[in-house]
């Protein structure tokens, strides 16, 4: 028997892609392109959802404060893309890997034709061995960013859609904790990781708090909405913490790591 050869859709946060100044943590944006294009040399498919690009952009415009006006939220927007998706063809380049720019807004999936070109192009891309980097598209759509029943919720809920699209085998999100936990591990020391979750219920939801950093704006709540996605379409998640990259290794062994969330099948 050889190698399990994996589609796998990786995301990762505005929380682990800054450093506490708000700055790109280029050692974070390496490590993950040496180890996810390691990954891919294994045989396995890479799909890469990466928020950010407001946060960086702020601190590259210099800007004196975070921005209210969304006017300037999105042209932060704008110049964070930039940058992060430069580092990002950098720092995979240095392995040979050629990236893509995706950016999605609500209606591009609620709209069946779109839909189907969006699955269509990643296929191509994948078939191709590229490495597509899909975003929010803050620059044009104002709704999630000010909206408080966004669609996507800092990419969690995006990533949960993309990997429904790319009929993916593995959704990891890269978060700010080690996965999910009985309570807030923030608030309370004797919080006890939850390593598998067969079913999401009520009774999870409950367990789940609010926002987490305040570097990004998805909290538990919103990685729980995006695993209830994939797991009902099939594809397993992994919730685990994005300030040890490497265990993206353990999870393509089938190690226990972080949270999983197991697929309905």
């Amino acid at each position: 028997m050889g190698i399990k050869r994996n589609r796998i859709v990786v995301k990762v946060g505005t929380s682990t892609l800054t450093n506490e100044l708000g700055k790109s943590n280029l050692r974070k944006f390496e490590d993950l392109a040496l180890i996810l294009a390691d990954i891919q040399n294994m045989g396995n498919e890479i799909v890469l959802v990466s928020s950010g690009a407001i946060a960086v952009g702020e601190q590259k415009m210099n800007l004196p404060q975070k921005p209210t006006e969304m006017r300037m939220k999105q042209a932060a927007a704008a110049v964070g893309q930039c940058e992060n998706m430069f580092l990002y063809d950098k720092f995979f380049g240095y392995y040979n890997k050629t990236v893509a720019q995706i950016l999605l807004n609500a209606d591009d999936i609620r709209d069946e034709e779109k839909k189907e070109n969006l699955a269509n192009t990643f296929e191509a891309l994948l078939e191709q061995g590229i490495i597509p980097i899909v975003n929010e598209n803050d620059s044009v759509s104002y709704r999630e960013i000010e909206s408080d029943d966004k669609l996507f919720g800092d990419n969690d809920m995006l990533s949960a859609v993309v990997a429904v699209l790319c009929n993916a085998d593995k959704l990891v999100i890269l978060s700010d904790i080690d996965g999910f936990f009985d309570k807030d591990p923030r608030l309370y020391k004797n919080a006890e990781l939850i390593s598998r979750v067969e079913k999401i219920d009520e009774s999870t939801y409950a367990l789940a708090g609010g926002a987490g950093s305040r570097r990004g704006t998805g909290g538990m709540r919103t990685k729980l909405q995006a695993a209830d996605i994939a797991t009902s379409q099939g594809i397993d998640v992994i919730v685990t913490n994005g300030k040890t990259p490497r265990a993206l290794y353990d999870i393509i062994d089938g190690k226990k790591v972080g949270t999983l969330f197991v697929a309905q099948r």
